[in-house]
């Protein structure tokens, strides 16, 4: 690959992937990521302090979420708010053989695991101010952004495995079956 050709972040991203999937991560250094994508080592430094962050890339989801969840309506409630935002968010997502494929190269190392959770983590920590300024109180924003959370981790591998199916259509079914499991048990008739 020349290394004059566009989109260098995105083919270091492309490289590390695959050279994580067929050697490993810990086996996998930044110098062969690089050479892979047809950069020097170098240029790897210029988008990634260090080669878990070549997964974890980019802040985009995180300010998308953010914006949407401030132009929401005001008559929507925190829950739905959020749910609308990460339904919203789809087309900020990857395709989904590469969150497949990233989806299994972090979930066979413990380090990326918990750099997953860290992420994850800076996006609660950034969605909970936006509910405190649409006037929800400052614990029960967190409390608010962990459902929602949830919700998505249930609806995420469902939206990966059926392609015909929408992000926003999955979290509906996800925040349903959330209501259903604990809504209390409905009286049955003497």
């Amino acid at each position: 690959m020349p290394r004059w050709e566009s989109d260098a972040q995105g083919r270091l991203e492309r490289a590390a992937l695959d050279l994580f999937e067929a050697q490993g991560f810990e086996r996998t250094s930044v110098a062969q990521i690089a050479g892979a994508a047809g950069l020097k080592e170098r240029s790897f430094y210029r988008y990634f302090p260090d080669k878990r962050e070549v997964l974890f890339a980019g802040d985009a989801l995180e300010a998308h979420l953010v914006a949407q969840v401030e132009a929401a309506d005001p008559d929507l409630a925190p829950i739905e708010a959020l749910l609308t935002a990460l339904g919203n968010a789809e087309e900020l997502f990857r395709p989904r053989e590469y969150l497949l494929r990233r989806g299994r190269v972090i979930a066979a190392n413990p380090a990326l695991a918990e750099r997953d959770l860290i992420k994850l983590a800076a996006v609660a920590d950034a969605l909970a101010p936006a509910l405190e300024r649409r006037g929800v109180e400052p614990g029960k924003a967190r409390f608010v952004v962990d459902v929602v959370l949830a919700i998505h981790r249930r609806a995420l591998p469902r939206w990966l495995a059926e392609p015909d199916t929408t992000l926003a259509q999955l979290l509906a079914e996800a925040a349903a079956e959330l209501r259903g499991a604990v809504a209390p048990p409905a009286a049955t008739p003497d």
